[in-house]
This record gives structure tokens, sequence and C-alpha cells, in this order.
């Protein structure tokens, strides 16, 4: 008689998110700490996808483009379904 082993899942999704939302607070902090006004300047980035808007002061810029821009959006979404409901 065959052993079922139960296959165990590792939820990288999760890993992701977490991910995500440390760039963003790293990034967010950086411009803020820069004087830019960091909502703005995020949003600029995931529109047009230039990195221009994102300083390069603390590696803002090169941390936030190692990010899927749609992963970042899909996260937001997730987080503000989660705090309105």
């Amino acid at each position: 008689m065959a052993l079922e082993e139960e296959t165990n899942m590792f939820l990288t999704t999760k890993v992701k998110s977490e991910e995500i939302k440390l760039v963003l607070d790293e990034v967010y902090d950086a411009l803020n700490e820069r004087g830019y006004n960091a909502t703005n300047q995020i949003v600029g980035y995931l529109i047009s996808g230039d990195p221009g808007y994102i300083s390069s002061y603390k590696d803002a810029r090169g941390k936030i483009q190692k990010l899927d821009r749609t992963g970042i959006i899909e996260v937001l979404l997730e987080n503000f379904r989660e705090n309105n409901k």
C-alpha cells in the first residue's frame, strides 16, 4: 500500500506582497525626506513607467525598479480592499 504524501504549498504571493510593501515604505520615506510629494511621485511612476519620477536617494529608484509595476498595483488594491470593508 503506497503512502499518500501531503503536498506542502509555499505561498510565494504572500512573500512577494510583503516585499512590495517593504520597498514601497522605503521608497515613500526616501521621497518624503527629499521633500517630494511621495504619493504623486509613486503614482507618476506606476502610470508612466518612467523611473525619473523616483529619486535615486537611498537607492529608492533602484529598489522600486526591481519590482513588477503590475504587482505593486495589485498589492495596493488588495490593501485598499482590506482596509475599506
